[in-house]
């Protein structure tokens, strides 16, 4: 259920489970293709929450009086 909020971490594994699906050849078409979508998603969530730290921590830099230029770099 996507209403309750997951954690960044259980998204990946999310995420991850359904690649590991769709990989199989275990589903037909029409499974492959909700699966997809659901996949499409999650990674908008992650995405989200992803910008959202990064908000978070850019406020939390300028409340330390300290406004760096640089951008927060996540990793990718």
């Amino acid at each position: 259920n996507m209403k309750e909020e997951k954690s960044f971490e259980e998204l990946i594994e999310d995420l991850e489970n359904i690649a590991e699906l769709l990989e199989s050849d275990k589903l037909n078409l029409d499974k492959s293709m909700a699966k997809f979508e659901e996949g499409m998603k999650i990674s908008k969530l992650c995405t989200e929450k992803i910008e959202n730290a990064e908000k978070k921590i850019n406020i939390l830099l300028e409340k330390n009086g300290e406004i760096v230029e640089e951008k927060f770099d996540v990793g990718e």
